[in-house]
């Protein structure tokens, strides 16, 4: 991918997820986080999810709570999720 920035993730146990390369936070509960990465929008979603450690000065974000699923998504359906939460 042209233009991308580098990003880790790391999962320990799926009880803690630390992202490296977030540019910002567009939306989190305790079921689902969603991030803006330097390789694009990042869903991560589980049970009883809290940010235990955030610094976008460094670009790093740190989840704990049971992981279910990590996954990149399209720009188009991160939109849509949005718009439709907002109007529930």
């Amino acid at each position: 991918m042209a233009g991308t920035q580098e990003h880790d993730i790391n999962v320990k146990g799926r009880k803690l997820v630390e992202v490296t390369g977030v540019s910002s936070v567009e939306s989190f509960d305790v079921h689902e986080f969603t991030l803006t990465t330097g390789a694009g929008p990042l869903q991560i979603q589980g049970a009883n999810l809290h940010m235990k450690h955030l610094d976008l000065g460094a670009g790093v974000v740190v989840i704990e709570g049971t992981v279910d699923s990590i996954a990149y998504v399209s720009e188009r359906n991160n939109k849509k999720r949005l718009a439709g939460r907002l109007f529930r």
